[in-house]
């Protein structure tokens, strides 16, 4: 990597925080790119009972790596803290669960899997994604450390293994002779904060002509679309093509394609192999032109990220305060941990945001962490016919518009938060 010498008013903030290293190459990370302040972990929900109790806050600080360009968070809450039992059920999002279909008969197709095959994927979640290889007839296994998740799963008869993934665990895997062909993981590399154990355990489970593909959010699309909310504590990593192609080769994994993908504000499916067993392909050679022409190992490429956030929360909170000024309710739809993540940095409580809903009957009856905005299910809208709708999973937009198309009975109007407030 070509060593930069910026102008020093050009790079982000620089901290001497003793002892934190990056977690994929181990060098000093000095390199502030967005402090959001303290927030709780964002995927918990409040029980009625919890109320009268106080919550742990923890800080909510990226930095970028200036040797691999790895952008993260401090590691502060430990994963048993958040994973053991989980408020997230994916197949709560139509279009989500047609993105998995979608993806698993692609796969069956291009990389000829049938009976004889064996499928793992890695937080597997409710099954929202193996259920369609069971369909197939594939034989899969998922592996979720959300005991409370992994039970749903079981219930819809997806055999799930109830585990944290990294190295040991795949060991013990292999070593109950199970080996996968096509091992996935969507939105769960970002997940581990012990990220050269997970990939290592990547490494010893996948068959020698096996294949890899892990889903995540894009750290370009992040950053150009001043996507703040989705920083919290469960997303220890945010990875630019480039930065994880240097994880996998770390392992000795290569990653010959990749997709770009509309999901989650704009993500990447990497294809992954055992080094030197397939050729790279064009579409991850061109990615890797394009983050280098974007400027992802240059660090001022990262130093005015902090001030687009500041005016997107200020964009905010002005729109929430001129609507109660003006005597117009305001409800959210959706208690997503990019919710979640939005409402604390901006401190946003009952008196911007009467309550939100959510389709998740785990979460309904219970409060968002932090700041204790009520949660209902969707059917609350209708009775209370607010004048705004205001989408947390604004990446969901055209599921959430459709399925909430009756607000216009009444001139409700829809609100989307990031990159900036858009009323429509």
């Amino acid at each position: 990597m070509q060593t930069l010498m910026p102008d020093l008013r050009d790079l982000p903030d620089i901290l001497d925080v003793p002892g934190l290293t990056c977690r994929s190459c181990g060098a000093p990370l000095r390199h502030s790119v967005v402090d959001l302040g303290l927030s709780p972990p964002c995927q918990t929900v409040v029980r009625p009972d919890q109320l009268a109790a106080g919550e742990a806050f923890y800080p909510l600080h990226a930095f970028v790596c200036a040797a691999c360009s790895l952008v993260q968070i401090d590691h502060t809450v430990l994963p048993d803290d958040i994973f053991t039992e989980y408020a997230y059920f994916s197949s709560y999002s139509d279009s989500w669960v047609e993105h998995a279909r979608r993806y698993a008969e692609s796969a069956a197709e291009r990389f000829g899997l049938g009976a004889h095959s064996h499928v793992v994927e890695v937080a597997s979640n409710d099954g929202y994604l193996l259920q369609h290889f069971v369909r197939m007839g594939v034989p899969c296994l998922g592996v979720e450390p959300a005991a409370n998740v992994a039970a749903v799963a079981r219930a819809n008869g997806i055999p799930t293994r109830v585990a944290f993934f990294g190295e040991d665990e795949a060991q013990r895997m292999v070593g109950e002779g199970l080996r996968a062909d096509l091992l996935l993981g969507n939105n769960v590399l970002a997940h581990t904060p012990h990220l050269n154990s997970f990939v290592a355990g990547m490494k010893a489970l996948l068959a020698p002509g096996g294949v890899i593909t892990m889903e995540f959010p894009h750290l370009v699309s992040l950053i150009d679309q001043n996507q703040f909310d989705t920083i919290y504590h469960e997303h220890f990593s945010y990875f630019s093509f480039t930065a994880v192609m240097r994880v996998f080769a770390r392992h000795g994994l290569d990653l010959f394609d990749v997709e770009r993908l509309p999901t989650h504000g704009g993500s990447l499916r990497i294809y992954g192999c055992h080094a030197g067993t397939r050729a790279q392909g064009e579409r991850a050679a061109a990615l890797l032109a394009d983050e280098a022409a974007w400027g992802v190992d240059d660090l001022r490429t990262y130093a005015a990220f902090a001030g687009r956030v500041r005016e997107a929360k200020h964009g905010l909170l002005t729109f929430l305060i001129g609507a109660a000024r003006a005597g117009k309710t305001v409800a959210g739809y959706g208690a997503p941990g990019k919710g979640n993540t939005l409402l604390n940095t901006c401190g946003i409580r009952t008196d911007l945001l009467a309550y939100t809903v959510d389709r998740n009957p785990y979460k309904q009856g219970t409060f968002t962490p932090g700041t204790r905005i009520p949660i209902h299910a969707p059917e609350r809208i209708f009775e209370t016919r607010p004048d705004y709708l205001l989408l947390l999973p604004w990446n969901l937009r055209d599921e959430i518009t459709a399925q909430m198309a009756g607000i216009r009975a009444w001139d409700g109007q829809f609100v989307v938060p990031i990159p900036h407030v858009e009323v429509f």
